[in-house]
């Protein structure tokens, strides 16, 4: 097991290098920083003024060198519009996008699971055939589309939710319902093709035949060897989520890691923006360790 996880972790912070690298020359390659960062009409006295403190002069190996070291001590600089450390700054909204994606992904993995198992253990039904609709429409419909309908349905219109803010339980209905919906159509359908399969294997079947109830062969027996391709795809609409649910969050106006991404991108704060991704990136590769330890667990051949 601790070799497995060490080779994923390897294989992690190998990306995480790459990913720096990728950031700095990216950054670079859209020219002059001063004009990142500088107002359009600033002078030319300003802007050698920058480079000079920033150490813009310097060859850009040398550039690239202090940019890792400081990255090692986790100095991210200071954020241009806010005045306080970049990294501060995006750890506080990181928690709000943290704590949405965690709620969501809660409600849609249970959610799924049980609709998911249900709808394939009678195949073709009634039940199914609803699950299977609204799925395919969950699946497709685009975020902001929902988004946009659903403040003007419950938040103008009805006066139920307030569109904005995090202040009350009732802040919060909104965003979670309409992040909700796409990964649920999604993993549901992994849940009832993968059931669909299993339940149709030859141990389920003998199961049946030794007069075991219904319930224990579908989340005893044959759920446990149906969840690997499941977790791959929550793995990914998680991640997907901590990358930053952008249009939702912006739309809402969720203090999340996504809004603080485009408002920073506006503003021209790039320090924000660098040190936005550099942590959304750290918690995806942590989060894909996680996943891999589930299917160590769940399927030990996978450890060797």
């Amino acid at each position: 097991m601790l070799s497995f996880l060490g080779k994923r972790a390897v294989a992690s912070a190998i990306s995480l290098i790459g990913l720096v690298i990728l950031v700095f020359f990216l950054s670079r390659l859209t020219g002059d920083p001063t004009n990142l960062y500088l107002p359009v009409d600033a002078s030319l006295e300003s802007r050698e003024r920058f480079r000079e403190i920033n150490g813009l002069n310097d060859p850009l190996i040398v550039q690239f060198f202090r940019y890792a070291g400081d990255l090692i001590r986790f100095d991210f600089g200071m954020s241009v519009r806010r005045g306080e450390p970049a990294l501060d700054a995006v750890l506080r909204a990181f928690q709000w996008t943290l704590w949405l994606a965690l709620i969501t992904m809660t409600l849609v993995t249970v959610a799924a699971i049980v609709v998911g198992s249900l709808a394939a253990f009678r195949v073709g039904g009634i039940f199914d055939r609803i699950a299977t609709f609204f799925s395919l429409i969950g699946a497709s419909a685009p975020d902001f589309w929902i988004a946009i309908v659903a403040i003007v349905v419950f938040s103008v219109s009805l006066g139920w939710v307030p569109t904005s803010g995090t202040g009350t339980v009732w802040h919060w209905i909104l965003p979670v319902s309409v992040l909700f919906i796409r990964p649920f159509g999604l993993i549901l359908q992994v849940v009832r093709g993968s059931m669909i399969s299993t339940l149709s294997s030859a141990y389920v079947k003998t199961a049946r035949a030794k007069g075991v109830r219904n319930r224990p062969i579908i989340f005893v027996h044959a759920l446990r060897n149906a969840m690997l391709p499941v977790i791959t795809v929550i793995g990914d609409q998680a991640a997907g989520l901590l990358n930053g649910a952008v249009i939702v969050e912006t739309i809402f106006g969720f203090p999340g890691v996504g809004k603080l991404m485009i408002d920073s991108i506006l503003q021209r704060d790039f320090t924000v923006v660098l040190a936005a991704i550099f942590v959304t990136a750290v918690a995806i590769f942590l989060m894909n360790i996680l996943i891999d330890i589930f299917y160590a667990v769940l399927d030990p051949r996978i450890r060797y």
